[in-house]
C-alpha cells in the first residue's frame, strides 16, 4: 500500500469523510490549532496496550515501560497511573521516572555508564533495583553502598549471544555488543555481590534489542536466563526475578499493520510461561510496542521541487524531528491527511525537511498523487524514539506535542521558541 491508501489506519488513527483523525479530532484542525511539525498521541491507543501487557502478566510480574522509548512527562503519569513499572537508563530518566509517579519499588535502573550521582539518586530513590553491566560498576556501587550503609538490591544483567533479526545498531543481545556481561562473568559478579555485606543480588536479565519480530528469540533468551538462574539457586543464591527485556517490534508498513494488543498479549503469554514454572518473579521492559504506533508526526508540505528524474517534496518536518529513517534507513508510512476522490496522476516523492545534510529525509521514492505547498502528511509509528530523539541541529526548534483523549486535544509540551537556543548561555 502507499500514500493513496484507501483505509489508513492503525486502530486509532483513521480516515472520516478523507480526513484523517486521531480518535475523533481530525489532524488538520490539530494542525491549525498547534501548528507543524507536531506530535500527535492518541490516550486510547497508549493505555490500550499497556493494559494488554498488565492483562496477560502472571501474579508476579513487573511492566517496566521503558522510559527512553518517549519520555514526555504527561505520557509517563499515564502509564504510571495505569500501574505499569519504570525502566530508566540515566539520571535524567530516573528524575522523570520519578517525577511522574512512578512507585520507586517499581522502577529498575539499566545501561552500562552509570555515574556515581546518577547511583546515589537512585539508592536516595530506593529503586527495585539496579542492573550491573560490569565488574568496574559493581564494585563502585559496592563502594558507594558501604559509604552510605545501606543494602542495595542489584540485577545483573547477561550478553545472551542470541543474534536476532533486526538493524544492527539496535541489535544488543550479541556478544561483541556493549552491553551486559557473558554468562561466567555474570555467575561470578552475583556471587561477588552476595559476599558483600551491602549489596543483595536479585535477578538477572537480558535484553536482545529492538524490533525483533518473533518470539523464539525470546523463549530462547528466557530459557536462557532460566538455566542460570537455576544454577545459581543450585549453588545457593535464590534470585528473586529474572528480567526478559523489551524489543517486541512492531510493522511499520501499513500493508502488515495488525491489532498492536494481541501481538502484545501473545508476547507476554509466551515469554512468561517458562519463567513462571520454573517459579521465578518476571520482569520486562516494553517500550517501542507501547508507545510507537500510538503516535503521529504530523507535517506540512512547504515546497515541491522537480529535479532531473526526482521529485522533491520539502516538508517543515526533518531529521532534527525524526532522526529514524536517517540514523536506521527506517520506514515510516506516510499519508495525506486530506484525501480526494478525485483522479491524480501519482508521481514518487522523496519526502525531505530543511536540514543542511543529505541524509534529511523523511521516505524516498514514496507513491503520492500530486503535492503541492499547504499538504499535511502524517507520518505513522512516530511515537516512540521521535521527538525522544529530537535535537535543536540547525538551529531548529523542537515540535509541540499533543495528547488526544476521544474529542479533547491535551497540549503536553509547547513548542519551543528561539529563547530556548539561549537556554544556559551567557
Amino acid at each position: 500500500m502507499n500514500g493513496n491508501s484507501k483505509w489508513g489506519g492503525n486502530g486509532r488513527f483513521q480516515y472520516q469523510n478523507n480526513q484523517l483523525q486521531c480518535e475523533n479530532i481530525p489532524l488538520a484542525a490539530l494542525a491549525e490549532e498547534f501548528g507543524t511539525p507536531l506530535y500527535i498521541y492518541s490516550r486510547a491507543a497508549i493505555v490500550e496496550n499497556a493494559h494488554a501487557f498488565l492483562a496477560q502478566a502472571p501474579a508476579r510480574a513487573l511492566v517496566c515501560y521503558a522510559v527512553k522509548a518517549n519520555g514526555n512527562p504527561a505520557i509517563l503519569r499515564l502509564l504510571a497511573d495505569a500501574g505499569l513499572g519504570a525502566d530508566v537508563t540515566s539520571g535524567g530518566e530516573l528524575f522523570l521516572a520519578l517525577h511522574a509517579g512512578f512507585a520507586p519499588e517499581k522502577i529498575i535502573y539499566s545501561g552500562v555508564g552509570k555515574l556515581p550521582h546518577e547511583i546515589n539518586a537512585a539508592l536516595d530513590a530506593h529503586i527495585r533495583s539496579l542492573h550491573v553491566e560490569s565488574g568496574m560498576e559493581l564494585a563502585l556501587i559496592g563502594e558507594i553502598a558501604s559509604q552510605r550503609q545501606q543494602v542495595v538490591p542489584i540485577g545483573v544483567r547477561v550478553n545472551p549471544d542470541i543474534h536476532v533479526e533486526t538493524h544492527p545498531y539496535i541489535s544488543t543481545g550479541a556478544k561483541q555488543h556493549k552491553f551486559g556481561v557473558s554468562p561466567e562473568t555474570a555467575v561470578t559478579l552475583i556471587h561477588t555481590a552476595a559476599q558483600h555485606p551491602w549489596l543483595k543480588p536479585v535477578g538477572i536479565a537480558a535484553h536482545l534489542g529492538s524490533q525483533i519480530q518473533e518470539t523464539a528469540p525470546f523463549i530462547a533468551s528466557a530459557d536462557f536466563l532460566i538455566g542460570l538462574a537455576d544454577e545459581l539457586t543450585s549453588s545457593g543464591i535464590q534470585l528473586e526475578y529474572v528480567d526478559v527485556g523489551g524489543g517486541l517490534g512492531v510493522q511499520y508498513a501499513n500493508d502488515k499493520w495488525e491489532v498492536q494488543s494481541e501481538k502484545i498479549q501473545n508476547w507476554v503469554e509466551v515469554v512468561s510461561e517458562p519463567v513462571q514454572k520454573a517459579g521465578y518473579g518476571l520482569i520486562m521492559e516494553p517500550g517501542r510496542s507501547i508507545i510507537a504506533a500510538a503516535g503521529v508526526l504530523l507535517t506540512q508540505v512547504v515546497y515541491t521541487k522537480p529535479q532531473d528524474a526526482k521529485q522533491f517534496a520539502i516538508v517543515d518536518a526533518g531529521m532534527n524531528d525524526l532522526l529514524r529513517p536517517t540514523l536506521y534507513s527506517a520506514h515510516h508510512e506516510i499519508l495525506e491527511v486530506r484525501r480526494t476522490s478525485e483522479v491524480h496522476p501519482t508521481l514518487r516523492y522523496d519526502i525531505v525537511g530543511p536540514i543542511c545534510e543529505t541524509g534529511d529525509f523523511l521516505a524516498k521514492e514514496r507513491p503520492f498523487p500530486f503535492l503541492s505547498p499547504g499538504d499535511l502528511l502524517a507520518v505513522f509509528h512516530a511515537g516512540a524514539y521521535g521527538f525522544a530523539m529530537s535535537s535543536n541541529y540547525n538551529g531548529r526548534l523542537r515540535p509541540a506535542e499533543v495528547l488526544v483523549d476521544d474529542a479533547t486535544p491535551h497540549l503536553i509540551r509547547q513548542r519551543q521558541t528561539y529563547d530556548h537556543l539561549l537556554a544556559g548561555t551567557k
